[in-house]
């Protein structure tokens, strides 16, 4: 089996955060819990990423799932277009947009073999993609051919040098899809190398603690009760480059 079989596979029956609903799997209250779940999580996206910036252009989101970010750009107006490596991603993303009356081309596609002309889009969206894809170097290149000359693309990685992965090691607690076929992290000069086929890149590490619904028991009490409150009492200056999430803004 193939690498990107592999992968794959893994995704195919790990799709983020489908745990913390009670709700069923494709119902409205489901997604509304996803949507609830990501952006509490996230809560840096919706300041650094204009939703609502795109109407009536179009927008690519590579490695979409179950679409929770792309919804979002189809509500501001955008014509969205997600791929997924997995059938089970697809069908999630398929329900996502049925269940909110939107529109949007939603396919079964390998980000790094990308089934669009050049030149096509206005904004490629990558968020979360990039660490665990065979091959990065060709994704990001793919994402950077569709793409329309001084348009946007948007990558996200996991920063190697970040709070979390240094606490993941000290309390001994294995990161979110740990086990999966691949999981890169990256350096910031790392990550600004595999970018360096774009004329503008804006880095923004972000990701900084917040409380945890997946981890109990004492560790989960430390955690959220002790490292989570010190850790945001801390000046931003002094520990912004510690950010879990790397973030580039891109112009082609």
């Amino acid at each position: 089996m193939s690498l990107t079989d592999r992968v794959r596979a893994y995704w195919d029956t790990h799709i983020h955060d489908l745990d913390i609903t009670s709700h069923p799997v494709g119902s409205a209250g489901f997604f509304q819990d996803l949507d609830h779940y990501h952006f509490e999580k996230l809560h840096h996206l919706p300041r650094l990423v204009n939703f609502d910036g795109y109407r009536g252009r179009r927008v690519l989101e590579v490695g979409c799932g179950a679409a929770v970010d792309l919804a979002r750009f189809a509500r501001g107006g955008a014509q969205a277009t997600g791929v997924d490596l997995t059938p089970s991603g697809i069908r999630l993303a398929r329900q996502n947009f049925a269940q909110q009356h939107l529109q949007g081309e939603l396919l079964v596609a390998d980000g790094e073999t990308l089934p669009f002309a050049d030149n096509t889009f206005d904004l490629v969206y990558a968020h979360g993609v990039v660490q665990y894809t065979a091959d990065d170097r060709r994704l990001v290149d793919e994402c950077h051919r569709v793409l329309r000359t001084g348009g946007e693309a948007v990558f996200q990685v996991y920063n190697r040098v970040s709070w979390l992965n240094a606490l993941s090691k000290l309390m001994k607690v294995g990161l979110e899809h740990e086990d999966a076929p691949v999981l890169r992290k990256y350096s910031a000069g790392e990550f600004r190398a595999l970018l360096a086929g774009f004329s503008q890149v804006r880095f923004v590490p972000e990701r900084f603690p917040v409380t945890s619904r997946l981890h109990g028991g004492w560790k989960g009490a430390v955690y959220n009760k002790l490292f989570v409150g010190t850790f945001n009492a801390l000046p931003r200056s002094w520990v912004r480059r510690f950010g879990w999430h790397l973030l580039a803004f891109c112009r082609k």
